[in-house]
């Protein structure tokens, strides 16, 4: 076993996996620690391939790993046989018929025998290098343009939070700043037991929710209905008051939980809810919050610092002009969002056309 300065080995885990090739963990196990376990160190340039959580990805090892029973190593019997980064890409080329033989009642996963079973392709091992080189070399290409890609919607997320910002900030020398608690209601919520917890609608219950709630409806909780909970109405607003701090939602109707605020105007006369919903998320209120918050290990906020930020409150009029300016905008960075997603889901459907073709014997 490799000697470390110190005295830890580098420790895989599945989410470590992202890239072709694993360069860095964000765990180590020590000698004494791996001794007592039953994870194994794999040799640097070898294959390794999720198992269970994120079954079937596979990347490369850029120095000695140490594994748990979550991930395999494929490991050639003849290593003068094999071409690691051939194999690398052949287990990327079948990684959806992988995925198809899982099995699980919670966690997919795949056994050792399944994996002995797979047949490797017979083929020399110039060809190997052949294939290896002429797909390395397309898959700069597409690395470089998936690049792009991302750049290009970081730069549209990016863009619509500077003209949010800008929008906003053009009016705070002309218009008076207000302190949240003197023209919004706000309210943190509470957390009944989670054994009063039941996942499907029931007469006398009501949603339940949570962080994760925002932005779909796939884990949704229901709770016995009762005074003690804090209520949301479709048209108030949900932020976040803990790890996603001040990242906004609406349409909720039920209940919510402590890691979740309730904001809504006092009065539509003097503070339209629209605008408040566009504000939040801007440096007014979610970069005060963050930099409130920014020496805690984990973004939080508390109600008394809410009340006191201010934010400028033009008339009904203009602040109805600012709500359109901005819907307008997002309609145009959605379409932006929408372009980029779909050139990297090309380029993803584009590499794996390749690795098929590659190990269907058509590529020349």
């Amino acid at each position: 076993m490799a000697s470390y300065f110190d005295g830890s080995i580098p420790w895989a885990t599945i989410r470590d996996m992202h890239s072709d090739v694993l360069s860095q963990t964000d765990h180590s196990i020590t000698e004494e620690g791996l001794r007592a376990s039953s994870a194994r160190v794999i040799p640097s340039g070898e294959v390794i391939m999720a198992s269970r959580v994120g079954l079937g990805k596979a990347c490369l090892l850029a120095q000695d790993t140490a594994i748990n029973q979550d991930i395999r190593a494929l490991i050639p019997r003849k290593t003068d046989k094999v071409d690691r980064r051939f194999c690398l890409y052949w287990l990327q080329s079948i990684e959806e018929k992988i995925i198809a033989t899982g099995s699980g009642a919670t966690v997919q996963g795949i056994k050792l025998p399944f994996i002995k079973s797979l047949p490797f392709p017979d083929i020399l091992l110039e060809e190997q290098k052949r294939i290896v080189a002429v797909l390395n070399e397309a898959f700069a290409a597409l690395d470089r343009a998936r690049a792009l890609a991302e750049a290009n919607l970081a730069d549209a997320e990016e863009l619509f939070d500077r003209s949010a910002t800008r929008v906003f900030a053009s009016h705070s020398d002309s218009h008076p700043l207000v302190k949240l608690s003197e023209i919004a209601n706000l309210d943190r919520g509470q957390n009944p037991p989670k054994t009063d917890f039941i996942y499907k609608p029931k007469t006398g219950y009501v949603r339940f929710y949570q962080i994760r709630d925002r932005k779909t409806d796939k884990h949704a909780v229901y709770v016995p209905d009762n005074t003690k909970l804090h209520k949301v109405a479709p048209h108030e607003i949900l932020m976040s008051a803990y790890r996603h701090i001040g990242e906004v939602f609406r349409g909720a109707e039920g209940a919510f939980n402590v890691a979740l605020c309730k904001i809504s105007s006092k009065s539509e006369e003097h503070l339209l809810n629209d605008y408040l919903f566009e504000i939040i998320p801007t440096d007014f209120v979610q970069g005060e919050l963050l930099r409130h918050s920014e020496r805690s290990l984990i973004p939080s906020m508390s109600i008394k610092h809410l009340q006191t930020i201010e934010i400028p409150v033009p008339s009904i009029n203009r602040q109805q002009a600012m709500v359109t300016e901005l819907e307008g905008l997002k309609v145009r960075i959605s379409k932006l969002r929408e372009a980029c997603q779909l050139r990297l889901k090309d380029l993803g459907d584009l590499r794996q056309s390749l690795l098929q073709k590659a190990f269907a014997g058509e590529l020349t």
